[in-house]
């Protein structure tokens, strides 16, 4: 029964910090010049334009695949992380605030390193800053996923563990 319990509270604790954690990464992409100019050169404003070509008669098929690989990028880039440090929280029986936070911004943080793998990423100042300003952003809208999911169901993930002797 503690375990469906658990699942309720995580799958709750889940569906709130996602949104969170896209809240602040629109913010920080808002209000951050370089992460702005940055997506906006990865191809989010051809989205915006897609949407118009696709009113403007694109073939529904390539109209839903490209919406398809725009929502699985943003479920790796948003549901992944918060999801994986709760499974290995909640396994581990972790409570730490820190944990939460710190490993989940970590984790979104890198997320571009490890889709990109072997691959060299462009180099130079100019690169080494947006690529640092968007790592920073993605780190605050992963901590910020993290600590929500702390705050619903984190912080009771060892609750039931027996308490260790301290008296010896």
């Amino acid at each position: 029964m503690r375990l469906l319990g658990r699942l309720v509270l995580g799958s709750v604790a889940l569906v709130l910090a996602v949104p969170c954690g896209a809240l602040v990464l629109a913010a920080g992409v808002l209000l951050d010049p370089v992460s702005r100019d940055t997506v906006g050169a990865l191809g989010l404003i051809g989205i915006i334009e897609g949407i118009d070509d696709m009113a403007a008669g694109l073939p529904p098929d390539v109209a839903i695949g490209a919406m398809v690989a725009f929502l699985r990028a943003l479920a790796i880039l948003l549901l992944l992380p918060p999801a994986l440090v709760a499974l290995i929280g909640e396994t581990l029986r972790l409570r730490a605030l820190a944990w939460y936070g710190g490993a989940t911004g970590l984790l979104t943080a890198a997320l571009p390193w490890i889709a990109r793998g072997g691959v060299k990423p462009p180099s130079g100042q100019d690169a080494l800053v947006a690529e640092g300003r968007v790592m920073a952003v993605l780190f605050l809208a992963g901590a910020a996923s993290g600590l929500v999911y702390w705050m619903v169901a984190g912080r009771s993930a060892a609750e039931g563990r027996p308490a260790m002797d301290r008296s010896r």
